[in-house]
């Protein structure tokens, strides 16, 4: 089965050895997204709401990137500093992922890359 990195300006530049996500077969994977804007590479301030638009943000443009979409995606990983954040965190997520409800784990992170509030993962069809 074939590998093919995933790269755009539109996400965040990676801040380790990693890529934003990676193609193999008729999957996408991303890597963590925390809520980087890739224009200035700065953590976006706000409270988990706005880091939640702004992680969510940056896995759209990593699938669309492979002309994929978030109506796409099979499985959904949420890291959250604060797990009393899950109710702010399924209203955004929720304006994004409608219907399409892929399956989900949420996990309380003891702390996250950047001291970000939130980091989500994503694996989606191509």
């Amino acid at each position: 089965m074939s590998k093919e990195f995933i790269y755009t300006k539109s996400a965040p530049e990676p801040i380790g050895p990693y890529s934003q996500g990676i193609k193999s077969g008729n999957f996408i994977f991303s890597s963590g997204q925390i809520p980087i804007d890739p224009s200035t590479g700065q953590v976006v301030m706000g409270d988990v709401k706005i880091q939640t638009r702004r992680t969510l943000e940056n896995i759209k443009a990593i699938l669309n990137s492979t002309s994929s979409d978030l109506t796409k995606v099979v499985k959904v990983t949420l890291y959250l500093k604060n797990i009393e954040d899950f109710d702010a965190v399924n209203e955004v997520y929720a304006e994004y992922f409608g219907e399409s409800k892929p399956a989900r784990s949420t996990l309380e992170a003891a702390r996250l890359p950047k001291d970000a509030l939130i980091e989500i993962d994503v694996i989606a069809e191509a």
